[in-house]
């Protein structure tokens, strides 16, 4: 078997749920990024890219049920290259990376575009179909944006709860407290912020046509602890998880380029980093906050290393506590904290759900890539209890 290596990685700006991405459809979302990466690669050609892999969690609507293919075709790549859509909620695209990946090793691909898109602001509502004919009551229409809709009734009422009541027992289960998460929280606006002006995003982010956004929308520079502690809290009464210390409704779209060794010819350019263990986990639904955890510590055994060897990581932040709590795990297991989300995270940036794992290994790269680390790790976890994770090992 050949090795799977990062080429490059784009993304767009990420939106704030009805902000400056509201008027762009989820298909020309992923069109933009997938275009972008090509055009990037000047020395490729397009008919070379063996498969298209994005992930997407709702596909109930303008994502048009295999959004791969669709953005494929806007992008203006041959219509020989074919396009597979995948869908595992929050760890979507890094579930495309990681097929992208597979295929390489395989000999089944040698250059594979993966990533991912989301519009929560454009997710639809559905109607259920009715049971009978002619019902006379009325339907309620479901919103798609986010969590459980049309349950099935046959599902323990423990693991259809909310994603903020499944993070609220995370807090109960292992004593995190509000302060704890506000101080989180304001970590990475600051450090999300401070990435921008460093430039660091600069290469790593590109325009979206017709909107007027550079940066992206959910950044506060002026977040504190002693301002997010002031919020109410949004799914007890006497919770601690807020709209500060949450990810919140994005918009967005993010593109990984993969190839095998060989490809480098192809491509144009120097692979970046070695894709060197990969590994998903489950467990109860609503405990879903730490199946990152076993999913990082399976893909660390499978690149035959440990969390001490490890300079940088990419934790997707869904939940100031859920991040917390993995990394209370990660770090008695020789985590050092301080080279987790470095760039700042899915709390200050966003979480367009298809689009996040993308996101995560593309910054991990460039921040292995800059700071001359040997290995990487980017993790999310994923509603319903699953978690994944990818080990990167850098190419310098």
């Amino acid at each position: 078997m050949t090795s799977a290596f990062v080429y490059d990685a784009v993304r767009t700006p990420f939106g704030r749920f009805g902000g400056a991405l509201a008027g762009t459809r989820p298909d020309d979302l992923a069109a933009t990024v997938v275009r972008a990466v090509v055009e990037r690669s000047p020395d490729l050609d397009p008919a070379l890219v063996d498969e298209v892999v994005l992930g997407n969690a709702n596909g109930a609507g303008e994502d048009n049920r295999n959004v791969a293919r669709m953005a494929t075709l806007l992008a203006g790549l041959p219509t020989s290259v074919p396009g597979s859509s995948v869908n595992r909620l929050c760890g979507s695209s890094l579930d495309a990376a990681m097929t992208g990946s597979r295929q390489i090793e395989t000999g089944d691909a040698d250059v594979v575009l993966t990533g991912g898109v989301e519009s929560m602001t454009r997710a639809p509502w559905v109607l259920p179909k009715p049971s009978r004919a002619f019902p006379a009551g009325n339907l309620e229409a479901v919103s798609t944006s986010l969590g459980w809709r049309l349950v099935n009734p046959e599902m323990p009422a423990e693991w259809t709860v909310s994603l903020g009541e499944c993070n609220e027992q995370l807090v109960d289960e292992f004593r995190v407290s509000r302060e704890r998460q506000d101080e989180f929280a304001a970590r990475s606006h600051a450090l999300a912020h401070q990435a921008w002006e460093d430039g660091f995003y600069d290469d790593l982010v590109v325009p979206v046509a017709g909107v007027d956004l550079t940066r992206d929308e959910g950044i506060r520079p002026d977040a504190s602890t002693a301002a997010l502690g002031r919020l109410r809290p949004s799914f007890r009464k006497d919770g601690t998880i807020t709209p500060g210390n949450a990810s919140p409704l994005s918009d967005g779209a993010a593109a990984v380029l993969l190839g095998s060794e060989a490809a480098a010819t192809t491509i144009g350019r120097d692979p970046v980093a070695r894709v060197a263990g990969r590994a998903a986990h489950a467990l109860d639904p609503q405990r879903f906050g730490y199946a990152p955890v076993q999913a990082a510590e399976k893909a660390l055994a499978r690149a035959g290393i440990g969390w001490h060897d490890v300079g940088a990581v990419e934790l997707n932040e869904a939940f100031a506590v859920q991040s917390l709590v993995c990394l209370d795990a990660w770090r008695a297991s020789g985590l050092d904290p301080e080279v987790v989300n470095t760039r700042g995270g899915a709390i200050a940036l966003g979480h367009p759900l298809g689009a996040s794992g993308g996101r995560v290994l593309g910054t991990l790269a460039k921040v292995m890539r800059e700071g001359g680390h040997r290995w990487g790790v980017a993790a999310i976890c994923i509603g319903v209890g699953q978690g994944l994770a990818v080990v990167l090992e850098g190419t310098a």
